[in-house]
């Protein structure tokens, strides 16, 4: 079996209307449209308190959707609270930030994805998914068409491991484990290749160029000749 590993977020989708910090925005530009508070005042608080900044961390204790979100929501109150709104108001914000990033219209793929999977299939290759992102993933990837694509998905938030820590990548190899040859494609140098390269895995790096990346990829459809 030929495997290909491949990350989501940046690499084959992404969400339409921002990251996290414009999701926490748009909930307050939602209550209070009036406000002064902008992008950049929000992203101060989005560099840390997420699981995937801190990978050498597991959180098994994480692994069920509501107590994963429970544990983003207090970063989410803090957050408020630090942009100048009272404690419960910043409660009610940031309950709201779920549905907000969630909702099925925001969610993409890039236009190279579908027809690059599909070309890579009629090669003979498999498809796993191998993703930092939200427990409600399978259902955003259900929205999209990617299900019936991929032999296998494993979720960070499902796991509580994240890329590039090692055991992200031993429950993917794990579902797979006479595959050969197998790839990693993914947008991130530090998760996706080098967490790839230190389990013994060749990685593609796409969209975002990186130096010392071995293999790069512009867009998708640059990918079946690399790992061909």
């Amino acid at each position: 079996m030929k495997l290909l590993i491949w990350d989501f977020d940046g690499t084959l989708g992404y969400r339409d209307g921002g990251d996290w910090a414009a999701s926490l925005l748009e909930v307050l530009l939602r209550a209070a449209p009036d406000g002064d508070v902008a992008l950049d005042d929000v992203r101060r608080f989005t560099r840390f308190g997420f699981p995937w900044q801190v990978p050498d961390r597991p959180h098994l204790h994480l692994s069920k959707a509501d107590a994963w979100w429970a544990a983003l929501e207090e970063h989410f109150c803090r957050a408020y609270e630090g942009l100048g709104f009272p404690a419960s108001q910043a409660r009610e914000f940031a309950h709201e930030v779920r549905p907000t990033y969630l909702a099925a219209k925001r969610w993409r793929l890039y236009e190279d994805a579908l027809a690059t999977l599909d070309a890579l299939t009629a090669e003979g290759w498999t498809h796993a998914m191998l993703t930092n992102h939200v427990p409600e993933f399978r259902e955003i990837a259900a929205e999209l068409g990617l299900m019936p694509v991929f032999a296998h998905i494993c979720n960070s938030a499902e796991m509580g491991y994240e890329k590039p820590h090692p055991q992200a990548f031993a429950q993917v190899l794990a579902a797979f484990p006479e595959a050969s040859p197998r790839w990693m494609i993914g947008d991130n140098y530090h998760a996706d290749v080098q967490g790839a390269r230190a389990v013994g895995i060749p990685a593609i790096l796409v969209r975002r160029f990186h130096p010392d990346a071995a293999y790069f990829a512009e867009t998708l459809r640059e990918v079946p000749a690399i790992v061909g």
